[in-house]
């Protein structure tokens, strides 16, 4: 082969192979629907006057300080607040569906956590996480997220839609338990932690949009098939308990899920088996 066209074919290769190494990013779009339905791609979001730098310590997917270009997830929606009778819902392209309550999304700039939707630069492409995964192109990111006790599972990844939908207490009753439940009681707790922590992966007696892992309660709960010991191993540390090729769920850290936690989590799991007898 002449060597002046090798040479050629050579470049035209390592081109096509960058151009398709950087495309799926430079492609991406995000689908926003609170009260107008846009959709904004990668180059638009990264255009944005109000773009900037930010540093997020201890990310909880890389889980060390991590630095990105995003936008102010309140300015992106477009509004101050959302109505207390809604749910900010986002969607990610594998099925894990988080809903942030209005409370959480609204509160005072300045006096509680600050959302971000982190924006993956087409030539920049973020690593991957420790198990392989690519989180990108867009990631809901939180500043001082203990100033509002933001969990672990409140940061989305992969994301592909942000809308608004009907709050869980309204949309999914069947997952509130009974008014003369004590305050104090572990069921209650358990109640708030699932619908944060589970209900991202996992349906409650038909109640959820999150189709990645099985109804928790139908046909029947984990509590009436596990040991205690193994179900709260299991939700620690799944591969404690049982491996399998296609195995999706993750464990908890105690700093994501306390024993405390897991303990009113499955308190909770335990009274839905018996009311739904």
């Amino acid at each position: 082969m002449n060597s002046g066209l090798g040479r050629q074919l050579v470049s035209v290769l390592l081109c096509a192979s960058v151009w398709l190494s950087v495309s799926p990013a430079a492609a991406a779009e995000l689908i926003v629907d609170v009260g107008l339905k846009r959709t904004l791609t990668t180059e638009e979001l990264l255009a944005r006057p109000d773009v900037a730098t930010i540093q997020v310590p201890a990310d909880v997917v890389y889980q060390r300080t991590m630095t990105y270009r995003a936008v102010p997830l309140r300015a992106l929606l477009g509004v101050d607040r959302i109505p207390s009778d809604q749910d900010l819902q986002v969607i990610g392209t594998d099925g894990f569906v988080t809903n942030l309550p209005a409370g959480l999304i609204s509160d005072t700039p300045g006096a509680g956590a600050a959302p971000w939707l982190a924006i993956e630069p087409p030539n920049d492409p973020w690593p991957l996480t420790a198990n392989g995964l690519a989180i990108g192109p867009f990631y809901l990111v939180w500043l001082d997220p203990a100033a509002s006790g933001v969990r672990s599972e409140q940061w989305p990844f992969q994301v592909a839609s942000i809308r608004t939908v009907p709050a869980r207490a309204t949309q999914w009753p069947q997952l509130a338990v009974a008014d003369d439940l004590p305050a104090d009681s572990p069921v209650r707790t358990g109640q708030v932690l699932f619908a944060t922590q589970c209900m991202v992966c996992h349906p409650m007696s038909g109640a959820g949009d999150a189709t990645m892992g099985p109804d928790l309660n139908m046909p029947h709960n984990p509590t009436e098939y596990f040991q205690p010991w193994a179900l709260k191993a299991f939700i620690r540390n799944p591969r404690s308990v049982r491996v399998w090729s296609e195995m999706k769920m993750p464990g908890f850290e105690e700093a994501s899920l306390s024993d405390a936690d897991l303990d009113a989590i499955i308190a909770y799991l335990g009274y839905m088996a018996a009311r739904r007898r």
